[in-house]
């Protein structure tokens, strides 16, 4: 096949797996810090944490947030400048999303053509993109709650900082569930994100 057939380029699909990881070893060291000092009534099974102790979740939890905040800028800055962001993730329309999602839930959404995103896919995406962000400038606002005032006020203090980052961790696991289900139902969907056609 030509390189016109290719629909993931290679710089997406490296960033996308090491973006993967990076959430994978963030969240799992996450839990294992939140074990130290739990907001809520309930603690992570140790068996589903990172880092044995928790100077070593944090030294995980320190490296996966550089490897994501670098590679996420890359991903970012690559799906600006190739103009594949405009392409893939807008426009969202609330009507073609309301019938994809009831086609979904009727099991009737089509995947013949990979190449575009249906209207689930993009908002799955950009929430992803939005979430992450967020994890981002929580955790900074926790890291260095001293040093970024003016970010750990804009949430709302220290404590709801925590808040704010368990949640938007919660709700990324959740979507990222999601995305895997559905990669399931559609395998080459997988296929297409390790060969890129």
């Amino acid at each position: 096949m030509n390189r016109a057939q290719i629909i993931h380029p290679l710089w997406l699909r490296l960033t996308h797996w090491i973006n993967a990881l990076a959430v994978v070893m963030m969240v799992m060291s996450g839990w294992k810090i939140y074990n130290a000092s739990p907001i809520f009534h309930f603690n992570f099974p140790e068996e589903i944490t990172l880092g044995g102790w928790l100077g070593g979740a944090l030294l995980w939890h320190f490296f996966a947030m550089w490897l994501l905040m670098a590679n996420g800028l890359i991903y970012l800055g690559l799906n600006l400048v190739t103009k594949r962001f405009k392409r893939k993730f807008v426009p969202i329309s609330p009507r073609s999303l309301l019938l994809d999602l009831l086609d979904a839930i009727k099991g009737k959404l089509a995947h013949a053509d990979l190449s575009h995103y249906n209207q689930p896919q993009k908002l799955a995406y950009l929430f992803i993109i939005i979430d992450i962000t967020l994890l981002v400038l929580s955790g900074l606002a926790i890291w260095k709650s001293v040093q970024l005032p003016l970010l750990r006020e804009l949430m709302g203090g220290y404590d709801s900082a925590r808040i704010v980052h368990f949640v938007a961790m919660s709700t990324l696991v959740a979507v990222v569930a999601v995305h895997l289900v559905m990669v399931a139902l559609v395998p080459r969907t997988l296929l297409l994100m390790i060969r890129g056609r």
